[in-house]
C-alpha cells in the first residue's frame, strides 16, 4: 500500500495594497484606469466609435471655451477625483470635461491629480458601461461638485443629461440640441453633431 502524499496548507494571502492617490498619478497617468477601492481598474480601451465621439465632443467644446476664453478642456481619461464615504480615494478617467478659470486658473498646467472637479463631465458609454455603473459614476461626479454630467450614447444617439438634485435626468435625442447655460452659456450643440 503507497501512502498519500498531501501537500502542505498554503499560507492566506496577504491583502492586497490599498493605492494611494500619488501612486495612481505617478504609475498610472495617461492610462485608461479608475481607482476603485483602493485598486487600480484598468478600462477597455476604446474602440473606434468611442474614440471618434470622445474627440468630437471634447472638439465641440474646445470651439466655444476657447472662442470666449473661459476655461480648460481635458480629454483622455483625465483623472477625477470622487471619494466616497466607503471609498475616500476613489478615481474616475473622465473621458472629457471642463474646468473653468475659477477652479483652474489661466495659464495653470498643474502636475498630477487635481484638487477640484470640472463644472462639466462628458462621458461616452462603452459598449461594456451597464447603465447601472452609468447611473453610479454619474452620481459620484454630481456628489462631489461637477455641476453637470452627460452621457452619450452611440447605440441610441442621444445624449443624457444629469443635474443635481440625484436623479435629474434628461435625455435628449439626435433632433435635439443639447445646452448647459448654466456651466456654458451660450453653448449650444445639435446633438447628432456628436455622432457625426
Amino acid at each position: 500500500m503507497s501512502a498519500v502524499l498531501t501537500p502542505p496548507p498554503m499560507p492566506p494571502a496577504a491583502p492586497s495594497k490599498r493605492m494611494t492617490l500619488q501612486e495612481l498619478s505617478d504609475r498610472h497617468g495617461g492610462d485608461s484606469v479608475d481607482l476603485i477601492d483602493g485598486h487600480v481598474v484598468e478600462l477597455p480601451m476604446p474602440q473606434f466609435p468611442h474614440g471618434k465621439v470622445c474627440i468630437r465632443a471634447g472638439h465641440l467644446l474646445l470651439l466655444h471655451v476657447d472662442q470666449f476664453d473661459r476655461g480648460h478642456v481635458c480629454g483622455n481619461y483625465t483623472f477625477v477625483k470622487v471619494p466616497t464615504p466607503d471609498d475616500p480615494t476613489r478615481v474616475r478617467g473622465a473621458d472629457v470635461c471642463y474646468f473653468s478659470y475659477s477652479r483652474v486658473p489661466k495659464g495653470a498646467m498643474p502636475d498630477g491629480l487635481l484638487d477640484v472637479t470640472p463644472e462639466l463631465v462628458i462621458e461616452v458609454r462603452s459598449p461594456s458601461d451597464t447603465w447601472n455603473e452609468v447611473h453610479e459614476k454619474t452620481e459620484e461626479y454630481l456628489a462631489n461638485g461637477v455641476l453637470v454630467v452627460v452621457v452619450l450614447d452611440i447605440v441610441s444617439r442621444t445624449a443624457s443629461v444629469y443635474r443635481n438634485p440625484v436623479p435629474n435626468q434628461t435625455i435628449l435625442t439626435d433632433a435635439d440640441t443639447l445646452t448647459v447655460p448654466d456651466v456654458l452659456p451660450g453653448w449650444s450643440v445639435p446633438v447628432a453633431s456628436f455622432f457625426a
